[in-house]
C-alpha cells in the first residue's frame, strides 16, 4: 500500500504553488534528495534545479524564498536556500537547497 508521495514530491509541488503564488511560472527542471539523519532527527537534503523568466515577481519570489512556509504532510521545512542563479537571454536558472526533517 502507497503511503503516497515522497518529501521530495511534496517539496517540489509546494515550492512551485508558492512561486505561483508570488506570480511566477516556474518549472523543475531535474530534483534530487539523500537521506539525512542527526542523533535526533530524520529526514532528506534536496537540490532542485529550477527555470523561469525573469521578472520583477520572480525577484521579489527569490528574495523571500528563505523565510517560505511551505507545507509538507509528515515533514517540516527546516531549510530553504537559494544558492545560485543565472540569468540568460531572460530565462533565470535557479538552485535551491532545502532540508526536510520528518514530523
Amino acid at each position: 500500500m502507497s503511503r503516497g508521495p515522497d518529501a521530495g514530491a511534496r517539496l517540489e509541488r509546494g515550492l512551485l504553488a508558492h512561486a505561483a503564488s508570488a506570480g511566477c511560472a516556474m518549472t523543475i527542471v531535474d530534483a534530487t534528495w539523500v537521506r539525512w539523519a542527526s542523533a535526533t532527527f530524520a529526514g532528506a537534503r534536496h537540490t532542485l534545479w529550477l527555470q523561469a523568466a525573469t521578472s520583477a515577481a520572480l525577484d521579489r519570489w527569490l528574495a523571500d524564498v528563505p523565510e517560505a512556509e511551505i507545507a509538507l504532510r509528515d515533514h517540516l521545512l527546516a531549510d530553504l536556500v537559494v544558492t545560485d542563479i543565472v540569468q540568460t537571454d531572460g530565462v533565470a536558472r535557479i538552485t535551491v537547497e532545502a532540508l526536510t526533517v520528518e514530523a
